[in-house]
Parts: C-alpha cells; sequence; structure tokens
C-alpha cells in the first residue's frame, strides 16, 4: 500500500474548485453565488470558505469550493483541485496558480488577449511547461471587458467582473453533460439565485448580473496549441530586491534581513511560502525590520499613475497624501543628475572619454534656456538640443565619438523626467542665478497599488491614470532605478528653516530619501488608506526630529571621548618634573645612546623623588568611562544590527493597523515593534518606556561623569549616590530630546472603547508617551461594528437600520475632550487633508516632555463607502462639516484654557457652518448655489449614512421643505410640519432635494453643538468686536498700504526712484529699497499676495480659511487680513511653497508680536 503525507480525503464524485481573485473584485460573491447554484441544480453537499489576508480589498484572496453527492468531512484548504478559476490577471506574478491542480485538470484565466496564441504566451514559460506535462485544459476570457460593457454603475464594474466567471466555469466543464442540464435550466437556476441575493437593489442589478454571467458563459475560449516558450534560467530563484540587499547584515541572526530572506522570505516572493514547513521565523512571532522590501505590488494593480512634468507646480500633494510611499519626490542640481547620468554610463558597461567634460558644457548651455523658456517647458527636449549644439560645436575628429557618448548619457537616462516649478527652481534663480534645480516625481513600481489618491489630490493636471501593460511596468522600474541612484535633496530646497520650531515648509521634510523611504510600505493595507498615511507622515516627523539630534550628540561624545582620553594620558605622565634636569640626564646617561621609552623616564622619576602610586579606583573609573563611551558610539552608528539606534519604538494595539503592518512576512517598520492585545498596548508601552529610560541613563550618566572628570569635579562620596539616583525625570531638555519616543498605536477600539483605561492610566501617569490614535468610526477590521467614536445615526453591524432603531444610538465619544481633561497631554486632533497642522501637531507633541495624544481622522474606504482615491477628499470634509474639527492643546500654552486651546486651520470659525459652492445643471443650463456644508452634507457622501436619506421627486416639492442648515435655526414648535432637506446634484447634472432622517437631523444638531462647546473652550466666543471707526481705519491703511506696494512695483521695473511715488502717498510714510511693502518706523503694511503666481498648494487655506482663499481663477487671495493673528501671516509666508505671500507689518507691534516680525521680515 502506497501511503501519503498529504492524501485526498474528499469523497467519491467530488468537484473541487480554487478561485484565485483581488480583494474586491466579488470573488467571495462569485464563490457562494457558485456554491448555492451548484446546490440548487444537484442537491450536493457544500462546503466552501475564503482565504485572505487583513485587507478588505486590493490584495490577492482565494476561495475554495467542494460540491459531493456525499458529506464532506475535510475543512481546510483543498490540496487537490479539479478547476482552478482566475480572475486575478497577474496571478503568475505572485501565486503558483497551478499547485494542486490535477492532472488533466482545467485552469481558466482572465486575459484581454486578442487570440488564444497570445494569451498563452503571456503565461510563463515555467507554467507552460507544467500545463503540458500535466496535460491541464487552460481557458481564458475578459471579464472586465464584459463587466465594463454590462454595468451601468462604475463602482460595480470590479465586483461584476468575477461574476463571469460563473458562467465561464459551466462552460468550460463536463459538469453539465455529466449530469443532464441544459443551458435553460443552468440560467434559470442562476436568475432565481440572484433575485435573492440582489432582489433587493432592483430589477437592473439582476438583470446586469444574469447578462455578464450569460455572457462568460459564452465567450469564454479554450487554448489548445500550446507550445512551451524557452524558459530563461529555469529553476532560479527570485533574487533579493535591491533596496533591502543594500541593508547591512545584523550580528543579530534573530533581526538579519538577508537570513530571512533566504529561509522564509524567498519562498513568499515565488509564491511557495505554503511550502515551507517549520519557519522558524514564525515559530517565534518575528519578522525583521523593513522585511516589506520582499513585496512587489505589481501584481494587484490594473492602473498606475503616470506623471506629466509640464504641468506641475511642486505643490507637494501628491508625494504627501501617498499612503504606500510609492509617490517619492526630490529636487536635484543640474550636475547632481549629469554626473549619475555619467555613473550609470560606466555601470552599463561604457568608457566615456569626452561625456565627463561635456556635462559641464551641456549645463552651462541648458541653463539660459531653461531661464528663458518658462515654467511648463520640457526639461528633456532643451537638454537634447543643449546636446546637439554639443556635437555641432565640437571639433570635426571628435563629432563621432561625443554623439556616441552623448546616446549613452540619453541611454543611462532613459525615459526620467524633470520639471522647472517656482518653488524649486525659478525662486532659487531669482535668488542667486545657476541655483535652480530640477523636480522629479517617480512612482515606486514596487510599492504603489495604484489607489490613484495621488491623481485625486492633483488639482494640475500633472498625474493621470493609465492602464498597467509590460511595457509601462519595465518603463517604471526603470525610471525607479534611476531615481534610486540620484542624491537626496540638498537641504536648500527643503526650506525648513527650523523644524523643531516649525518654521518653514514643513511637508517639505518629505523630499529627502532619509526621511521618506524608512516606511517601506509592501504591507497588507487596503488601497488608499489613510491610516497609512498617517503613519507615515508620523515615522517621517519623528525621523527627520531624531536625526539631526543624534548627529548632533555623536559629535559631541566623540570629542568628549577624545578629550577624556587625552586628559587620562596628561594624568599618568604628569608626576614627570620636565624642569628638573637631573631626572631627565640620568635617563638619557642609562639610555646610553639607546631607545629611551616615556617608562624608563618615569622609573628614573620615581627613584630620584620616591614612589607615587596611581590612583587605581581612580583609574578605573575613567578607564570605564571610555569604555562605555566608545560602546555608546558604536550602538549609535552600528550596534548589533549595523543599523545603529533607531528613532522609535512602537506598541501597536490589535486592529487594522497591527494586521496590516504584520502581514506575514511583510514588516514594513525599519524600527521594533510588539503588538499586544486590543486594551493593554499603553499599558505595556508604561513598561517598555521604563526599561528604554533606564538603558537611557546610563549613557546620558556616562556623559555626564566624563564632564566632571575632565574638570576634576567628580567626587564619588556625592556623585555615586546621585547617579545611583538618576533616571529620565532628572534628564535635562537636550537629554530628553534625544530619547527615541515610545509610541502607542490604536484604532478607535482600543483608545475609545476596551483600552481607555489603559490609555487613562497612561496620560495620568505624565511618562512622555506618544499615542497616535487612527480613528475610522468603525471597527473595520471586524467588519465595521458600532463603537463609540462612531456619529449618531451611523449604520454598521449592530447599529442597524431597522424599525427599532436608525443606526448608532448614541453621541460621538470624543477622546480629545476626554484627554484635555487629563490636564497633562498634549492634545492634537487632525486629518491627513491638513498636513501641515498634522505634522506641526507631531513635532509639538513630540518636543513636549509630556504624554501627547495625536487624534487622527482616517477614512476607511470599504466601511465609509467611499472610494479608493478619496481619503484626502473625505478628511477635508469632515472638517468642514465640524464632524471633526481640527484643534491643539498645550498645558504649557497659558494659565487658561482658552490660551491652552486652538482652533486654527478649521473654516468659518465664527460660524455654524462653512459655505460650498454647489455646481449644476438644468435643461442645460450651468448654475451655482451657495450652500451650508453641514453635517449631514458630509454624511451623504458615504454609505454608512445612506439610508438616512430619501431623493424627493421635484413634483413633491412644497414650501414647507426647509433646507437643513436653516431648519436647525428653528426654534423646537417652528418645526412642525417642516420638512428638512439638503441639496444634491444627481448623475445628470440636476439638482435633487434629499429628505434627511429625524436621526440624522439629530446628528448634525449634535455636531454644531459640539463646534460651539469648542469655540467657547477656546474662546472664540468672546472677542471683542471691533468698532465702526477701528474697521474703516484699517481698511485705509489697507487700502494706502497696498496702492504703495503696487507703485513701488511699478516704479523698480521703471526704475524710477522712490521718492517719486511715495512723496504723494500719506501712509506709509516710506518704503526700504527692494521690499515692495515695509513700512518705516514700524508703521502698519498690510499683507499682500502674488495671486498670479499662486501654485494652489493649499498652505495658507489649510492654515487658516478665513484669512485666505481661493479666487474663480483658482488662485489664492486674502480674503480678511483681520480673521486671525499676525502669526498666521508669517507662517503662511513661510509654508507657501511658491513664496508668494508677503505678510506685511501688523498695526499694533508690542512686544509679543516681535518675533513675528523678525521672522516674516525676509518675506516682505
Amino acid at each position: 500500500m502506497v501511503g501519503s503525507e498529504n492524501p485526498n480525503l474528499m469523497p467519491s464524485g467530488c468537484i473541487t474548485v480554487r478561485m484565485h481573485s483581488i480583494g474586491g473584485w466579488g470573488a467571495i460573491t462569485t464563490g457562494k453565488n457558485l456554491a448555492t447554484t451548484l446546490f440548487d441544480l444537484l442537491g450536493y453537499h457544500i462546503k466552501a470558505n475564503p482565504k485572505y489576508g487583513s485587507e478588505k480589498k486590493g490584495q490577492p484572496t482565494t476561495f475554495y469550493l467542494a460540491a459531493a453527492p456525499d458529506p464532506i468531512r475535510v475543512n481546510s484548504e483543498w490540496a487537490y483541485v479539479d478547476v482552478v478559476l482566475s480572475p486575478d490577471p497577474n496571478v503568475f506574478n505572485h501565486t503558483n496558480a497551478l499547485a494542486g491542480l490535477k492532472e488533466d485538470g482545467l485552469l481558466v484565466i482572465q486575459s484581454d488577449a486578442g487570440s488564444a496564441a497570445d494569451a498563452w504566451d503571456r503565461i510563463p514559460a515555467r507554467y507552460q511547461q507544467s500545463i503540458r506535462e500535466r496535460r491541464i485544459r487552460v481557458c481564458f476570457l475578459d471579464a472586465f471587458r464584459i463587466a465594463r460593457e454590462e454595468a451601468t454603475d462604475p463602482e460595480l464594474e470590479l465586483r461584476m467582473q468575477g461574476i463571469a466567471f460563473q458562467g465561464a466555469f459551466f462552460a468550460a466543464t463536463t459538469l453539465m453533460a455529466e449530469q443532464g442540464f441544459d443551458e435553460a435550466h443552468l440560467l434559470e437556476a442562476i436568475r432565481k439565485q440572484l433575485e435573492h441575493k440582489f432582489g433587493h437593489l432592483g430589477a437592473r442589478v439582476v438583470a446586469e448580473n444574469l447578462k455578464v454571467i450569460k455572457r462568460g458563459y459564452d465567450e469564454v475560449q479554450e487554448i489548445t496549441a500550446m507550445d512551451v516558450q524557452t524558459a530563461a534560467a529555469a529553476g532560479a530563484g527570485p533574487m533579493m530586491p535591491a533596496r533591502a540587499r543594500t541593508l547591512p547584515a545584523s550580528g543579530v541572526p534573530l533581526t538579519d534581513i538577508h537570513r530571512f530572506w533566504e529561509q522564509t522570505g524567498s519562498l513568499y516572493a515565488s509564491g511557495r511560502g505554503n511550502d515551507n514547513l517549520a519557519d522558524p521565523f514564525a515559530a517565534l512571532s518575528c519578522m525583521p525590520a523593513s522585511t516589506s522590501l520582499f513585496r512587489d505590488m505589481t501584481g494587484i494593480r490594473s492602473n498606475h499613475p503616470q506623471w506629466l512634468p509640464e504641468n506641475c507646480t511642486g505643490c507637494g500633494k501628491c508625494w504627501t497624501v501617498c499612503p504606500d510611499t510609492a509617490m517619492p519626490a526630490l529636487v536635484n542640481d543640474m550636475s547632481q543628475v549629469l554626473d549619475t547620468a555619467v555613473v550609470r554610463v560606466r555601470q552599463l558597461g561604457h568608457e566615456p572619454e569626452h561625456l565627463p567634460r561635456a556635462v559641464r558644457n551641456l549645463e552651462a548651455k541648458m541653463r539660459p534656456v531653461l531661464a528663458d523658456a518658462g515654467e511648463s517647458a520640457s526639461v528633456r527636449a532643451v537638454m537634447a538640443a543643449g546636446m546637439e549644439k554639443l556635437v555641432e560645436e565640437a571639433e570635426a575628429g571628435d563629432k563621432e565619438a561625443l554623439a556616441r557618448e552623448l546616446e549613452w548619457l540619453n541611454e543611462a537616462l532613459g525615459d526620467f523626467q524633470f520639471a522647472l516649478t517656482r518653488p524649486f527652481n525659478t525662486l532659487p534663480e531669482k535668488d542667486v542665478p545657476g541655483s535652480g534645480g530640477l523636480l522629479s516625481i517617480t512612482v515606486n513600481p514596487y510599492t504603489c497599488k495604484g489607489c490613484a489618491e495621488c491623481i485625486a489630490v492633483c488639482d494640475d493636471n500633472a498625474l493621470v491614470k493609465v492602464p498597467q501593460t509590460e511595457q509601462s511596468v519595465a518603463a517604471l522600474r526603470a525610471n525607479w532605478d534611476f531615481w534610486s541612484a540620484l542624491p537626496t535633496t540638498p537641504e536648500r530646497f527643503i526650506r525648513v528653516d527650523d523644524l523643531e520650531e516649525r518654521i518653514g515648509v514643513l511637508d517639505n521634510i518629505l523630499l529627502s530619501k532619509d526621511v521618506y523611504q524608512p516606511f517601506a510600505s509592501g504591507d497588507g493595507a487596503c488601497l488608499g488608506c489613510s491610516e497609512k498615511t498617517v503613519l507615515h507622515l508620523f515615522t517621517a516627523t519623528v525621523i527627520a526630529l531624531m536625526q539631526p539630534r543624534v548627529e548632533r550628540h555623536v559629535a559631541s561624545l566623540e570629542s568628549l571621548l577624545e578629550r577624556l582620553e587625552k586628559h587620562v594620558q596628561l594624568k599618568l605622565v604628569e608626576e614627570i618634573d620636565v624642569e628638573d634636569t637631573a631626572v631627565l640626564t640620568r635617563a638619557l646617561d642609562a639610555a646610553r645612546g639607546g631607545d629611551l621609552t616615556l617608562a624608563e623616564l618615569a622609573g628614573e622619576s620615581e627613584a630620584l623623588r620616591g614612589d607615587k602610586p596611581i590612583d587605581q579606583v581612580w583609574l578605573a573609573r575613567v578607564v570605564g568611562l571610555i569604555e562605555t563611551l566608545k560602546d555608546l558610539i558604536w550602538r549609535y552608528r552600528e550596534g548589533p544590527t549595523g543599523r545603529g539606534r533607531v528613532e522609535m519604538g512602537m506598541l501597536n494595539a490589535t486592529g487594522c493597523s497591527s494586521v496590516w503592518g504584520s502581514t506575514w512576512p511583510f514588516n514594513p517598520y525599519p524600527f521594533p515593534w510588539a503588538n499586544h492585545l486590543f486594551q493593554d498596548s499603553a499599558s505595556m508601552a508604561m513598561g517598555v518606556f521604563e526599561a528604554h529610560m533606564a538603558k537611557m541613563a546610563r549613557g546620558f550618566a556616562a556623559a555626564r561623569k566624563a564632564e566632571l572628570e575632565l574638570a576634576d569635579d567628580y567626587r564619588p562620596e556625592v556623585h555615586d549616590a546621585e547617579f545611583q539616583r538618576f533616571d529620565w525625570r532628572r534628564f535635562n531638555p537636550e537629554e530628553l530630546a534625544l530619547c527615541p519616543p515610545v509610541v502607542v498605536v490604536g484604532g478607535d477600539g482600543a483608545m475609545y472603547d476596551i483600552g481607555l483605561q489603559n490609555l487613562s492610566r497612561a496620560m495620568a501617569s505624565g511618562k512622555p508617551l506618544k499615542v497616535v490614535v487612527l480613528d475610522t468610526q468603525v471597527y473595520s477590521n471586524t467588519g465595521g461594528q458600532a463603537c463609540t467614536s462612531g456619529f449618531l445615526g451611523q449604520i454598521s453591524d449592530m447599529a442597524a437600520y431597522g424599525d427599532a432603531a436608525r443606526g448608532k444610538q448614541e453621541v460621538r465619544k470624543e477622546l480629545s475632550l476626554i484627554a484635555m481633561a487629563h490636564r497633562t497631554t498634549y492634545v492634537a486632533q487632525s486629518t491627513i487633508a491638513h498636513p501641515s497642522h498634522m505634522i506641526e501637531s507631531f513635532i509639538e507633541g513630540l518636543c513636549s516632555p509630556r504624554p501627547a495624544l495625536f487624534n487622527c481622522y482616517t477614512a476607511c474606504q470599504p466601511e465609509h463607502g467611499i472610494g479608493d482615491d478619496m481619503g484626502a477628499a473625505q478628511a477635508k470634509l469632515a472638517v468642514e462639516s465640524r464632524a471633526y474639527p481640527l484643534l491643539r492643546y498645550d498645558p504649557d500654552g497659558g494659565r487658561t484654557l482658552a490660551e491652552r486651546l486652538d482652533l486654527s486651520g478649521n473654516p468659518a470659525r465664527g460660524d455654524d457652518w462653512p459655505s460650498y459652492s454647489m455646481t449644476h445643471r438644468d435643461a442645460g443650463i450651468e448654475g451655482t448655489l451657495e450652500l451650508a456644508m453641514t453635517f449631514a452634507d458630509f454624511a451623504a457622501t458615504e454609505t454608512r449614512f445612506r439610508k438616512h436619506f430619501r431623493t424627493l421627486p421635484k413634483d413633491t416639492w412644497h414650501d414647507d421643505m426647509v433646507p437643513l442648515a436653516d431648519y436647525l435655526d428653528l426654534a423646537e414648535a417652528d418645526r412642525a410640519d417642516k420638512l428638512p432637506y439638503i441639496w444634491s446634484v444627481a448623475p445628470s447634472g440636476r439638482l435633487v432635494r434629499l429628505k434627511v432622517s429625524d436621526e440624522l437631523v439629530a446628528s448634525t444638531e449634535d455636531r454644531r453643538e459640539f463646534w460651539h462647546l469648542l469655540k467657547d473652550l477656546a474662546g472664540a466666543n468672546v472677542q471683542p468686536a471691533e468698532t465702526t471707526t477701528e474697521t474703516t481705519e484699517r481698511v485705509r491703511r489697507e487700502v494706502v498700504s497696498r496702492i504703495a506696494a503696487n507703485l513701488y512695483a511699478l516704479a523698480e521695473q521703471a526704475g524710477a526712484g522712490e521718492e517719486l511715488i511715495l512723496d504723494r502717498i500719506e501712509e506709509p510714510t516710506s518704503v526700504s529699497t527692494g521690499t515692495a511693502a515695509t513700512a518705516a518706523a514700524g508703521g502698519y503694511v498690510a499683507p499682500w499676495i502674488e495671486s498670479e503666481a499662486c501654485t494652489a498648494c493649499d498652505e495658507c487655506t489649510n492654515l487658516n480659511p478665513d484669512m485666505f482663499a481661493y479666487g474663480a481663477n483658482g488662485k489664492a487671495f486674502i480674503k480678511d487680513a483681520a480673521a486671525g493673528p499676525y502669526q498666521d501671516l508669517v507662517k503662511a509666508a513661510e509654508r507657501c511653497t511658491a513664496r508668494v505671500i508677503h505678510p506685511g507689518l501688523p498695526a499694533e507691534q508690542g512686544e509679543d508680536i516681535q518675533k513675528w516680525i523678525a521672522r516674516g521680515e525676509k518675506y516682505n
């Protein structure tokens, strides 16, 4: 009897199916429908189960199905299958789709190939060989095209693509013939099943699904000609990714990424992860840092962004919002670009003779052309023209060789593109000719998931979505190779004057490779996951703060070590009296012309003057200090892992973030982190913090002791006891800033609900833990359940909409208020739509010696029911609708609550609701409505509130219908018989009214009341009103100052003198040379914007939407200079990427405003 380690235990007559798809493409629905159809038609026993990772969508999903006439006793993944269905067109790039498929089995794949031969050629050669050897039948169909042509709702195209395979299954298998039923019988059974499943969605949805299934049945084709291609490097395993190869090998095997690749990562990279029977790393629940570099996301996207540099303004929105670190930007000097290309020429095997000198001449020729060409010029076209000019001007004997070498240069550059932008080229060139930089934005083909968030936030049409092809992937990878070879952005282009003080364009920190790249992505998060954007911005901020601090500290330690070693040397030889010539003469006589050592000289000194023993206690102490300092420097520079000391550590509560961050074997983080239960990450962090601080204390104590030794001030009887008690509470500010933060990460469940007690204890402790709350308002990882951070009326699992209750019945818990009540904790509430506000908050909280809590709105695309590319847009709506107001609370900001609480960044702070414009088209005529942005307007954009709205046909409109914002202003008695509604726009463009449910009216009222509460706490409702006289005077000064500014600008252009213009103007009294609006003697100067040069980067409008706004032309202007403090004008000038904002001078120039005047001076 022949045995097997994996016998087939399926009952006789069993049909086994495995489906490979992508989350969100309808695979599970298709699998369930197929199972139900088999049961209805055959009466078979059914067993089915899906297999997928943490991702709700966008990642590979597997579905197993078995149907048999007898009970199925096996409850596991099927090791043997009869049929493999693959709606995933890229399945062979990440999975062995043939694994377990029986000989003579059936494979049905998605392919848009125009012929069977073309479809066959797209299958990798190694799989073609296996198909031939095992006599597997192969069929294909283009289910994407079928779904695209049949689905009237674009949102359903991907989901309906999968269901076409249900029809293909019955057409391609022999099941119908064996069981004796025909096509009509099959389609009738499927129709009944679809009506049961989708009938509540309407007859149209049922009919469209049935059409897709029928076309799948009709259009599936079999491949009969199967000539095997020659396989390149047959049997060779995958190569370790380039970025991972550059990481040093660790001295600790458990943390060695190279060992991990060999034992584990390489198997998963080749689709053989399940073949690793006894994974030593999995057994220890351990992954080295940055192993997600092993993963290639090419196979899970069908489209990708393409950058159009001529349209780019360098606003930074795309590289800031990207959740997958897949949109890095660089700014390089032209010489850096050309030098990199020359190095690449040599790497391609060429030996250039003329090129190193020629690129210097090329740069000289390009700069004046680029200066005249304008920001929309093509850099590569100018470069090509410059190359032609170089060849024309070359000596006759050098022309051919130079032309050939310039072709090599073009080959090295490939299709890599550059943009000329105002922030990085025009303005630097204006300041110092020849100092402009070239901006490049490069798609990382290995981490991009195709969510298109970058495209959604780009207002300049500089990013477009293109279909992914083999050619486009090859181009992306070639560009990525060149990007990887380029040096990082020079500091002068980053334009952050002082990160610790939050001065500058803060999100430009991402222009540094060292800041942008460490968070590696390649993880299991859903497409467009806002949690990832938050964590990327947070880790980038930590790294940007810590790296320069550590560099300065290590330099001081090295200097300290050098001084201490010299100090010891001097102490050991100080007993030799160089003025005692008798000692020196005797020593020389004893040497008799031979070598004289320091030891012999010291011996002669002791013989003449008597022995004086060395203080062995002192010597042991200082030698120990020297060894400690050397070890400390080694740990900062290299350490056991070879990567030096990390910038932070993290305790992650169980939830979406812990699951996508640990989707085996892909760890996206470059630092140590641990996952524990839902509720105790904050408590775990308290313990880790104490242990971590004990280690830090030993290092700081060594440095302090060394300083005492150098000053000869160390007294053991005093200092030994002091250093025994030395802990983090005795650190000075510089030492505390050098401690890598211990960070707590969790979602709304871990922080708002089950873990709130632990979080409260951590905040009350005063330990400077840093807490990042990823607030999705739903328990995303467990199917979108109700939670206390959700809004009143929100519909989810366990908060259903029905007759008994209509969604969640509790108001939202406000964690930020709870944290403020502890009085110990820095608190910020922010969103990814306001990156400067978020990064500034991170910096303030990280620099605070207190606990800090960052409550971050994070849209969950699947559970909120929004598009993959809508994370930032939805976050912006959440702020504007008062669903999620921006706030910062700093306990050190003043004595009163109003001084500590800052609501800057919220729009229309004086009003209940901001306003927005709604464009509509009725009967071919376009119109615009100015409407209040209420919470209900926000809710109407998400499916989690959809049942609270009902469309009101136009023939039912009447006078008692009241816009919701007006309805809320009515007294309770006046609301009787009134029907609240909000405006919306139908797909046709016509206006429609949506009736708002009572529950959502209450929810909107709740958000308004919360906004009122915040304003009361911040003192925003008690600001003294400006008198009519003050208003008149302010307006007069602004008008006069702007006239002065404009006239002076004209005078500069015309060469006219200052006196010629300003003699006719009463105020301001003078304008200094070179400055368009700086008044003498501290007088008021109105702020102004060079609107025509605005790049619409949103920095100013996000900072203070009441002060700044966009005009109809999309350019910023100053809406109301008095709508905020003068510091808002200065901050806006500092953060403006285009440098078009000039803050002027304030009317009141007290002592407390002088630092802001000084900061704003260079922008005037």
